[in-house]
């Protein structure tokens, strides 16, 4: 069946008009997706719902090399390097952005558009090989995916920049472009370690496609494969270390037994590949490259890897879409009737399904809420308290009042901020740690310090050191 036989051929105008509306399709979905990323991120932000440290922790690094300094975030540790932490140079492109715009606000609306436009290479592959409506659907249910909702919802990661990467890559390996896969998949060593690894797996598919007709082109997939994994093992045991005080990560991969949180491990895969591709991703080669990442998650032995929360399903999310139509593809031309016909129905069931807990469990369902556009009575309350505090100024705080503070403050999180006595300290009252007395809480931070209640407001109270 050709394309023109799925879309129809009045489906739009034909000559360079049509040709070129064709090219913009996939932008326009794209663009709404942002609307939506970006507004359901911003509430979040601005209604002081923060589920951890992190946007705070990317905030500080970011702001550092927007001002040309070392990528210090305090948060993690008076003095500490990001790339001590995570080799993740590439939120530096983020800087001269943030030097117009500082403030969490930047970081969470670069994240919104770097999510969307990883859409248009998962929808502009489906529309070439399955056809107009087909290709649509997927690339929308690709956008509505559970997986990139989770990472969108939870604060910022520096993953943002590897969803568009390992999109873009894997279209062009569809599309037989071996050199364009490796060129944009190379990028994946700037962003997380671990990606160097994915990266190795993208390669050696590039050099199995090209094996035959391209013999430079498969030489130098397995000459990028061979040093991505120079590179991740480098970045491991070498760079990482140099930049802090060995790597931090090791003690939680491994050391927990295969079948541990097996039930949820299942729960997850499930997730991965039920709902957005109906388990006929499993007929293509492109999803091996979702196993390093499901690899290391799995075999740690630290059970916040395992589930479906968090950011950390994201980069599985366009390899399992794009793994989905190369397998749609090839079961089109499938000599069982039942496959060809499962094949030609799956692509509306995914966005069925994919509409659906969008509109029922997943974070997109706060869009249809009134509440999600307005500002608390307590919010508004807590940042005029936070707004007394003076700009570059010392503040031991923790997660709510986090993002209200690290764009104009040198911040360190509450009863870390080893050797540092903070000029004030900004506390949630309502369920953190301070209890009933903030003032005691604060001395035991630091004996022998005196602290006096700035004030207290929507939960949030403020010290100040005396």
């Amino acid at each position: 069946m050709t394309t023109d036989a799925i879309a129809g051929p009045a489906a739009v105008p034909r000559g360079a008009t049509g040709r070129l509306l064709r090219r913009a399709e996939p932008y326009a979905p794209a663009a709404l997706l942002f609307v939506a990323y970006a507004v359901l991120s911003l509430s979040r932000n601005r209604r002081m719902e923060a589920l951890s440290w992190d946007l705070g922790i990317f905030e500080q690094a970011v702001r550092a090399y927007a001002h040309l300094q070392a990528p210090v975030v305090d948060l993690k540790g008076p003095g500490a390097d990001i790339l001590g932490d995570h080799f993740s140079p590439v939120i530096a492109l983020l800087a001269p952005l943030y030097r117009l715009f500082p403030g969490p606000a930047t970081l969470l609306v670069a994240q919104a558009a770097l999510f969307a436009l990883s859409s248009v290479p998962v929808t502009r592959a489906a529309t070439r090989l399955l056809g107009r409506a087909r290709g649509l659907s997927l690339g929308a249910a690709y956008g509505l995916g559970w997986g990139i909702q989770r990472a969108v919802d939870f604060e910022f990661h520096e993953i943002c920049f590897a969803v568009p990467l390992l999109a873009f890559a894997l279209e062009a390996l569809l599309a037989r472009r071996p050199r364009a896969a490796l060129l944009w998949g190379l990028p994946l060593l700037l962003v997380k370690e671990d990606l160097g690894l994915t990266l190795a797996v993208v390669a050696l598919l590039v050099a199995r496609q090209a094996r035959r007709t391209d013999r430079r082109a498969a030489l130098a997939g397995v000459a990028t494969a061979a040093l991505a994994v120079l590179v991740a093992a480098l970045l491991f045991t070498v760079v990482i270390p140099a930049f802090g005080n060995g790597y931090a990560y090791w003690e939680k991969v491994g050391g927990a037994s295969p079948t541990a949180g097996l039930a949820t491990k299942l729960d997850t895969l499930a997730w991965v590949l039920v709902p957005t591709t109906g388990l006929l991703a499993l007929r293509s080669p492109l999803l091996l490259v979702a196993l390093p990442t499901l690899g290391w998650r799995f075999l740690s032995g630290d059970d916040h890897y395992w589930s479906t929360d968090w950011h950390y399903s994201a980069v599985l999310m366009p390899i399992v879409a794009l793994a989905l139509v190369d397998a749609l593809d090839t079961s089109a031309r499938s000599t069982r009737p039942w496959l060809r016909a499962y094949a030609l129905q799956l692509p509306g069931a995914v966005l069925a399904v994919a509409l659906a807990l969008s509109a029922t469990t997943l974070p997109l369902e706060r869009l249809g809420h009134a509440s999600t556009y307005t500002t608390p009575a307590h919010v508004t309350e807590a940042d005029r308290l936070l707004a007394r505090i003076p700009d570059g100024v010392s503040v031991e705080a923790d997660i709510p009042p986090l993002s209200r503070l690290t764009s104009r403050c040198r911040v360190y999180w509450i009863g870390s901020a080893k050797g540092v006595l903070p000029a004030f300290v900004a506390l949630d009252t309502s369920s953190g740690p301070a209890g009933d007395d903030p003032v005691a809480y604060a001395v035991r931070l630091h004996p022998g310090a005196r602290f006096g209640v700035l004030g207290e407001a929507g939960g949030i109270t403020v010290l100040q050191r005396l």
